[in-house]
């Protein structure tokens, strides 16, 4: 039986028929009880897997999502425990526990005294305190911000979809009772015991997500952002903030620092220092190099109409001097030519088009000629880039090169 048990195929089924069991009204000790006798680990990937099988069968999100306080109290003590080294202070997922962390001192420090002096007498000024408890849990929102705009469009990338889906709504809800408990207290609507109880439902709510969070969702997520996707996660971080508490500092990932040693080699060695993208870092020295490797040639004219670069390939097509830096690319043009040049850069400037190609022969070349508006994130035009090319040779490829020739 033990081999039919630990089958992966067979105990993702046990799982979707415990959670219907649960849609079709059997109570939580019910199908508790199945599912110790038949699951020996559930592992968050599987859980994963079977919400996403639920709704590709059809069970709408909602549903899924009304379930998942119970299920999750089902899986509760039985989850795989995942072991993945200790995250640094700084990494999200540190950062998040942090958080829920202080969430839950809060709540026990301070909201449930609160909340027990409220049940005992219905004064103004315990209102006035479970009001401030609440304006403080609005916090959440933060965290859950993080959690959805950061962390869940990754998780989407890879193909993981159901979790997010039913985590948001869950969010949603959680967001929506603690509005509604600030809103009962301040306007007095509803007698003290529905109060009360309308509290610890989103109290217990509260301490369901962070369960979720740190067994189910963040276990999954160290099994699947790689680091780059964290350092990302990392960056971003700030500009939604952080909940009741701040990060534990600034994550270093345990991994060479481009960065660093450049910055330690360049008091040895020959160079006139770095230039940091978003994607990488290099010297300048490499980045010259590697424009001049380009097999055409690059010009730069910026926003104003000022030649500002222009890259130095072993064969030119068209002559450059650096004479030519500073000067206007009316300039840089024969008169008869001039009127074409500026129509193409206005038409680049206004958005009208975002590249125009030319292509001529000039003896034995076929001279392909591009020009591509240079913009900002922000969609702000910064110049004109103009790339020459030779495509004779490459016109003139035919059948398949596989193997190095000596």
């Amino acid at each position: 039986m033990s081999e039919v048990i630990n089958n992966r195929e067979y105990r993702q089924k046990v799982l979707k028929e415990l959670i219907m069991e649960l849609h079709n009204g059997k109570s939580v000790e019910e199908v508790r009880e199945r599912f110790q006798e038949l699951i020996q680990g559930v592992s968050t990937a599987e859980i994963s897997q079977m919400e996403a099988q639920l709704i590709k069968e059809g069970m709408p999100v909602e549903e899924i999502q009304r379930l998942c306080d119970v299920h999750a109290a089902v899986f509760k003590g039985s989850i795989e425990e995942i072991h993945h080294p200790e995250q640094s202070p700084g990494h999200p997922v540190h950062t998040f526990k942090l958080e829920n962390q202080a969430v839950k001192n809060y709540i026990n420090e301070k909201l449930k005294g609160n909340l027990e002096n409220f049940r005992k007498e219905d004064k103004e000024d315990t209102r006035f305190k479970l009001i401030e408890n609440m304006n403080m849990l609005c916090d959440l929102d933060k965290h859950y911000s993080r959690k959805e705009n950061l962390v869940f469009p990754y998780l989407e990338k890879y193909g993981i979809t159901a979790p997010p889906k039913v985590m948001w709504g869950v969010d949603d809800e959680i967001r929506a009772a603690i509005k509604e408990c600030r809103e009962l207290l301040v306007n007095k609507s509803e007698d003290t015991q529905s109060i009360l109880s309308r509290l610890e439902d989103t109290i217990s709510r509260i301490d369901e997500m962070i369960y979720k969070e740190e067994n189910i969702l963040f276990p999954m997520c160290m099994d699947t952002l790689s680091e780059d996707e964290w350092l990302k996660v990392e960056e971003e971080s700030s500009e939604i903030g952080y909940c009741i508490t701040e990060p534990a500092g600034r994550w270093k990932p345990v991994r060479v620092s481009v960065e660093q040693r450049e910055e330690e080699k360049a008091a040895d060695e020959d160079s006139k220092g770095y230039i940091k993208f978003d994607t990488g870092i290099m010297k300048i020295s490499e980045i010259s190099a590697l424009l001049d490797t380009l097999p055409f040639d690059i010009t730069f004219v910026d926003k104003d109409g000022v030649v500002k670069y222009f890259s130095k390939g072993k064969e030119r097509i068209f002559a450059r001097t650096k004479a030519v830096i500073g000067r206007t690319v009316q300039n840089c043009h024969p008169p008869a030519s001039v009127h074409i040049v500026e129509k193409v850069v206005e038409d680049l400037r206004s958005g009208k088009k975002d590249n125009e190609d030319f292509w001529i022969k000039m003896g034995p070349r076929y001279v392909f000629i591009r020009y591509f508006a240079v913009r900002n994130e922000e969609g702000e035009f910064l110049g004109t880039l103009e790339v020459t090319q030779d495509i004779k040779p490459i016109q003139e490829i035919s059948g398949e090169k596989r193997l190095l020739e000596e």
